[in-house]
């Protein structure tokens, strides 16, 4: 059992973001350092992990590295999700040794990424991240969102040539019943189950 701390702040804009006031930075309540430690010190024995998503939690990888340790002597197993954009970041945040799995996003194949992250994305630093974590000892998954006018059978297989190899690759259905960056994908149907068992 795990909490889940979300930071603000990315340079993505996927359209189909579940967390647009974090990415556009308008998020109203904040929670200090020593609230989270005292939340976690009052907590030890109950969870056994946290969790860090965005946001894009690698845009903070100086906040962090400060933060993880006093996390790690605690007791808690750390994850931490990543766009994959920042490969020297990440590199960071491997090396640090206080966390124990990383989950990257892969938004679409590459030659459709900038459809699927709303800005133009480096391919070389998503490729750089896919062969850091692989080459890495890291615990780590890849996954996708699977959104209807972004994703297609074909686009899994080409993500899956790209990764091929890798520990985990898991399909995460679209949802569109909370507000996402862009009000147009709320009219999107997601696919059914069995579109996605197909894909799988």
């Amino acid at each position: 059992m795990a909490c889940t701390l979300f930071v603000d702040k990315c340079n993505f804009r996927c359209p189909f973001c579940q967390n647009p006031d974090l990415v556009l930075e308008k998020v109203e309540h904040t929670i200090s350092e020593i609230e989270l430690l005292e939340f976690l010190e009052s907590r030890q024995g109950l969870l056994e992990g946290v969790c860090i998503t965005g946001g894009e939690p690698l845009l903070h990888t100086s906040q962090l590295l400060e933060f993880l340790p006093k996390v790690k002597v605690l007791g808690y197993a750390i994850k931490i999700d990543t766009n994959g954009s920042l490969p020297g970041e990440l590199e960071k945040i491997i090396e640090s040794g206080c966390v124990d799995y990383i989950a990257m996003d892969i938004k679409a194949p590459l030659e459709k990424y900038e459809k699927a992250c709303g800005v133009k994305a480096n391919i070389e630093a998503l490729k750089e991240s896919i062969q850091l974590l692989m080459e890495s000892d890291i615990s780590y998954e890849f996954r996708t969102t699977v959104v209807p006018g972004i994703i297609e059978t074909k686009d899994i297989e080409r993500i899956a040539q790209l990764i091929e190899g890798a520990e985990a690759y898991y399909l995460q259905q679209f949802v569109n019943d909370v507000p996402l960056l862009s009000p147009t994908m709320q009219e999107v149907k997601p696919y059914s189950k069995e579109v996605l068992a197909d894909m799988a």
